[in-house]
């Protein structure tokens, strides 16, 4: 808020002079007076890293007040008088006589801890800086400074006085910046994370899904696999959260990609956001299986984005999810999957609130979400998922793997469908040349969700084809002990 005074704290190399240039910057654009003021660096250094990240600081003027070289050479000290006496009152006077002559609108202090230094006391310090932020209010001027921190010089007092905190952080996870205090005016809690690139800081806040709403229209879109479509009654929902989830290698990418092709020949288009795989491989994969990836990509209606590990935060990579469904026209958004998003977003700990931001956005958009859940074991107690995120799901389709007198066998089934009924059968699923066989419901067969089926005689297959032991079914076996002629075959 213009004429109040806000404080950027942070330690060094957290970006809180980078923060100061934006500002200043900002203000010389708009045709407003600005004014920076250094007590510790040299301006034509400060000038040189500005023009190294891009930021043109013409317009803006500067007080250089930082020491030079004669104090060392002549060794000048102190001997009768602190420095308080001897330096205080100049320092003073520069500063007042620069700014009613500039009148600045914004201007930046960099840092007002030198101003300790030259205090006797705290008391004196902080009537000193109670005296300069009045002083600089009375002129009409923004401020921003900063405090460098440490145990043995501690900033509350400083807080105190600001109208507003800034905190700048550097950890292991990244940079992150957040608001600790705003007088007169509401802000967004929380760190928000915060990049230093080629052209400056660049802020990534927290994603709030109910900010973001789009209208659509509710509609049911199919696979294109009719069996797959009969399980899900139809298929999934616009706007809904699909949670396919199963072992490794059982098919769940594939599934996937079944529902982005079909949209593709609505000329929609998807992303796939790959944590575990490049775009070649996922290409290739896909083109064995008779899934046209490669057509996608070259038309427009598929994005395959590489994730790399550790590179982005979640609020980092939520904007350029933001890119794609605003900018782009996404309407369906794979993340495959959900443990390469926890490991690769800096290792940030809380996965469960940043993906339920995430994908309530997304819903909110009107787009498809397909979340790909890894869980570890293949066979044995049946776990939705190993990181509790299940209750984010619209729809549940899980695979799992079936060992049937020695071979390994697969089975889909859907286990919750919020906005419409579903098929309560499982069925036998292949991944072929030809692309994704579902075949008929799995009958005859218990224990399947452990992983170790056992046979039911009395139960076989009710259409006919054999059942899963090779034996055969109910139709099978009446043509075989008919005495009419077997039916023609279909050309």
């Amino acid at each position: 808020m213009p004429g109040r005074a806000y404080l950027v704290r942070g330690g060094p190399g957290t970006g809180k002079t980078t923060l100061g240039l934006h500002f200043l910057r900002a203000g010389a654009t708009s045709g407003e007076p600005s004014l920076y003021i250094t007590l510790a660096e040299p301006a034509d250094q400060i000038r040189q890293n500005a023009q190294a990240i891009g930021l043109d600081l013409d317009g803006v003027d500067f007080l250089d007040l930082s020491p030079d070289s004669v104090f060392f050479t002549e060794g000048q000290s102190y001997d009768l008088f602190s420095p308080a006496e001897v330096e205080r009152t100049p320092l003073t006077r520069q500063i007042q006589e620069r700014v009613k002559r500039l009148r600045p609108r914004r201007l930046f202090l960099d840092a007002v801890t030198q101003l300790r230094y030259l205090s006797p006391d705290p008391f004196q310090f902080r009537k000193q800086v109670l005296s300069f932020l009045r002083f600089m209010a009375e002129q009409g001027a923004t401020v921003l400074f900063l405090s460098e921190a440490s145990p043995d010089a501690p900033d509350d007092d400083v807080q105190f006085m600001s109208d507003g905190v800034i905190n700048l952080t550097y950890a292991p996870e990244g940079r992150t910046v957040e608001v600790t205090k705003f007088r007169g005016g509401d802000f967004r809690a929380g760190r928000h994370a915060m990049r230093l690139t080629g052209q400056g800081m660049v802020v990534y806040p927290r994603l709030l899904p109910s900010r973001h709403r789009r209208e659509f229209v509710l509609e049911t879109l199919p696979s294109g696999t009719p069996y797959l479509d009969e399980l899900l009654h139809g298929g999934l929902e616009r706007g809904t959260i699909t949670l396919i989830t199963g072992p490794s290698g059982v098919g769940k990418t594939t599934l996937g990609v079944q529902f982005m092709k079909e949209g593709a020949g609505r000329g929609e288009r998807s992303v796939i956001y790959t944590f575990e795989e490049t775009v070649e491989t996922l290409t290739h994969r896909c083109a064995a299986v008779n899934m046209p990836v490669q057509y996608m990509l070259e038309h427009g209606t598929l994005a395959v984005i590489p994730v790399e590990p550790l590179r982005f935060a979640a609020d980092e990579f939520a904007q350029l999810v933001r890119q794609e469904v605003e900018e782009r026209g996404a309407r369906i958004v794979m993340i495959d999957s959900v443990s390469g998003y926890r490991l690769a977003l800096r290792g940030e700990g809380d996965l469960v609130t940043h993906l339920h931001a995430l994908v309530k956005y997304l819903a909110n958009m009107g787009v498809t979400v397909l979340l790909v859940n890894e869980v570890e074991y293949l066979t044995g107690d049946f776990r939705i998922t190993d990181v509790g995120i299940s209750y984010l799901a619209d729809n549940v389709i899980f695979l799992r793997y079936l060992e049937i007198n020695g071979e390994l066998r697969k089975a889909i089934g859907v286990l919750k469908k919020r906005l419409s009924d579903f098929e309560r059968m499982l069925r036998q699923i292949e991944i072929t040349r030809y692309g994704i066989k579902i075949g008929a419901p799995l009958t005859g067969l218990r224990g399947i969700l452990r992983g170790t089926p056992e046979l039911i005689d009395a139960a076989p297959q009710l259409d006919g084809s054999p059942r899963l032991d090779g034996t055969p079914g109910v139709a099978a076996v009446t043509r075989t002990t008919s005495h009419e002629p077997p039916p023609t075959p279909l050309q």
